[in-house]
């Protein structure tokens, strides 16, 4: 009996350690934490990289993403099905298109769709200083950067989210 209440407790702690940890939460970021970030995705990002991602602020479920990307290389569509997302442009340049239909579409995870390309949307060119709500259900694709675009990005619960 002893072997076998040990052998349970053995188990349950090798699956509770082989569990993600939740990431540690971070209220503030200066506007020089800001700009650290934004050279280290210049620094490490791959060349074949789209998009450099970083943890800006991060509470529970709920995280503010540094988005780092740059010319010749556009991030596949996106479809987030059960959050709405804003999007500030920190610095550069580059294209959002929304709306449309994800072309090839495929499940990344139970609430959101990628694709190979948008059939369709409308585009505008955003720049610094914009901000922009991309609601629940909304196919979106930044492309044609210019230079660099990074963008924070923060997906909330979207109140009219269906699947």
């Amino acid at each position: 009996m002893r072997l076998a209440v040990t052998t349970i407790f053995a188990c349950a702690a090798v699956v509770l350690s082989a569990q993600a940890p939740a990431p540690p939460q971070k209220l503030f970021a200066s506007g020089a934490d800001v700009a650290a970030m934004m050279a280290k995705a210049k620094n490490e990002r791959k060349p074949d990289q789209p998009n450099f991602i970083q943890p800006i602020i991060v509470d529970g479920a709920y995280r503010a993403n540094l988005e780092y990307r740059v010319h010749g290389i556009d991030t596949n569509p996106n479809n987030h099905e059960q959050q709405d997302e804003l999007v500030y442009v920190v610095e550069g340049a580059g294209k959002l298109t929304t709306g449309g239909k994800l072309r090839d579409e495929k499940r990344i995870n139970p609430t959101n769709l990628t694709g190979s390309s948008l059939e369709g949307g409308t585009s505008r060119l955003i720049a610094k200083g914009d901000y922009i709500m991309i609601l629940a259900n909304t196919p979106h694709a930044f492309t044609d950067v210019e230079g660099t675009l990074v963008i924070m990005s923060l997906h909330i619960p979207a109140a009219n989210a269906t699947k």
